[in-house]
């Protein structure tokens, strides 16, 4: 999503679970009190409060303005840059990042990118969209805009098999350590409603307010055969793709 798109209330109301379900990726970080730690695309800040408290030197970057101000809030050292093309005058033990490289465009961007601020042999630990990552639901919304008789504008997240993502790596002078694909049933707080309101409007950002409404609406009708219980209970068909790498000591930062 552009940096407008991104609202830190609706995100805490609707996607809170995100950092709450982000913990067992801190444990594969194992912060160490005294570390320089980046967080990429800290958003609004839960998991970098946690590193904080660890003792962690921790430095936060995220494109949307919305999440830094909230982030800034609870006191933590974060700006606003993108992940494809930030510049820091610093470099960093570890690189930690949490849902956030399956909106990239490039991978090669960010992953240059993160080298560039690692020093030789500091790690790289994150989770993200893997292969097969809400597939019942971006064939829902290409569906619902199809119904429509609109075009989806060809939006597509990037969801990496291990395979892929661990060759991406290794081009760029990281070993990989661990990639894993971690199916991760989600339950939806605010149900499939707010999911589509938060993160699926790349799918529809081009149309009237009115006409992505309606879209949605038939992305819903679409899913609840699916994704919805008879209690009415809404699950995403999460599937995550966490990883550790470590920096080569060879590559120049």
């Amino acid at each position: 999503m552009s940096e407008n798109q991104w609202d830190a209330k609706g995100y805490a109301e609707n996607a809170r679970f995100v950092s709450d379900l982000g913990m067992p990726v801190v444990e594969w970080l194992a912060p160490v009190a005294g570390e320089k730690i980046l967080d990429l695309g800290c958003g609004d800040g839960a998991l970098t409060a946690k590193l904080a408290a660890a003792g962690v030197e921790v430095f936060g970057i995220d494109n949307s303005a919305s999440m830094i101000e909230a982030a800034q809030k609870l006191g933590l050292n974060v700006a606003v840059a993108d992940m494809h093309e930030f510049q820091l005058d610093r470099q960093f033990d570890a690189v930690f990042t949490n849902a956030v490289l399956h909106w990239t465009k490039d991978i090669d961007a960010v992953l240059a990118q993160v080298a560039s601020h690692l020093k030789p042999g500091a790690r790289f630990v994150g989770e993200f969209g893997g292969f097969g990552n809400v597939a019942a639901i971006v064939v829902a919304m290409r569906a619902a805009v199809g119904i429509h008789g609109e075009d989806d504008m060809g939006f597509s997240w990037y969801y990496p098999t291990p395979d892929e993502f661990s060759k991406s790596l290794s081009a760029h002078g990281f070993q990989p350590i661990r990639v894993e694909l971690i199916p991760r049933p989600t339950p939806l707080p605010n149900g499939m409603a707010g999911w589509l309101k938060t993160f699926a409007l790349p799918f529809v950002a081009h149309l009237k307010p009115a006409r992505q409404q309606a879209v949605l609406d038939t992305a819903m009708m679409l899913l609840s055969g699916v994704l919805k219980d008879k209690k009415g209970n809404w699950t995403a068909d999460y599937v995550r793709l966490r990883f550790h790498a470590v920096l080569s000591p060879a590559v120049q930062a």
